[in-house]
């Protein structure tokens, strides 16, 4: 099985990006962050004719947004967090590909440290992992991935100093995912690549790719057995290089069934 997670940046932007990538690529599940669509405009055809003729689809004009495309059945669909409002930003879309129950999320950005919005990221987070304890256990096979707007370490960040207080990369950011990732999560690039520094985010300067100035923070986390079938994890800069792309490159997961 191979699982794949991309923040799109819109995906009506960059719609002929993805379906070029799953052309190429074929992974049997994408999960996709910043959709920037109603679920009645998501082009669920277009990826239907590519063979990924399920979807969960959870998203809202001109923001946020997360889908989950398969080419198996999904099952258990769910979204948001307990305790959402009906208003509430669409940033989380969870089901069951296979044995894999599959969580997608497009974690808050924070804005700024002095920010209602950093608070909220913290706060967003900390539900996140009370949902995690209330509804799963690390027995099971569970794979978080996504836009999880943090860089955890000093080797997910181009340069660590300039960032110490900046949003992406602050201490009580850290500490928050982090407290998310001791449910029970196994960092699968980490896994699979040990202390290598590659990105998968770089903004829109036009120079910040060119010079690799980046921040991994676009994550596949899985559950000890389910990191136990992991077989590969990448980061696939090669989208990130096109035309109009998205600020943000494919990562990717393969699994032994």
């Amino acid at each position: 099985m191979k699982i794949a997670t991309w923040n799109v940046n819109s995906i009506k932007s960059r719609l002929a990006h993805v379906l070029k990538w799953c052309e190429v690529n074929r992974p049997d599940v994408l999960c996709l962050q910043e959709t920037k669509v109603t679920d009645v405009t998501f082009p669920l055809t277009r990826f239907a004719d590519l063979g990924y003729e399920y979807a969960a689809v959870f998203g809202q004009r001109a923001y946020n947004g997360v889908a989950i495309l398969s080419t198996s059945p999904l099952s258990d669909v769910a979204t948001g967090l307990a305790g959402d409002r009906s208003d509430t930003h669409k940033r989380l879309v969870a089901a069951t590909v296979d044995d894999v129950r599959v969580l997608n999320a497009y974690v808050p950005n924070g804005g700024t440290p002095d920010s209602d919005k950093y608070k909220y990221k913290l706060k967003w987070l900390a539900r996140l992992r009370a949902q995690l304890d209330r509804e799963f256990n690390a027995d099971v096979p569970l794979l978080l991935c996504g836009d999880l707007n943090v860089a955890p370490h000093e080797l997910d960040i181009w340069n660590p100093a300039r960032f110490k207080d900046k949003v992406h990369f602050t201490k009580l950011e850290r500490e928050a995912l982090l407290h998310v990732k001791k449910w029970g999560f196994v960092d699968l690039f980490r896994q699979m690549n040990g202390e290598v520094r590659e990105y998968s985010f770089w903004d829109h300067a036009e120079w910040s790719f060119r010079k690799d100035q980046g921040m991994r923070i676009d994550h596949i986390w899985a559950s000890p057995p389910l990191a136990e079938r992991c077989t590969d994890c990448f980061i696939d800069k090669a989208p990130r290089a096109w035309e109009h792309p998205s600020d943000h490159a494919p990562v990717v997961a393969e699994f032994a069934l």
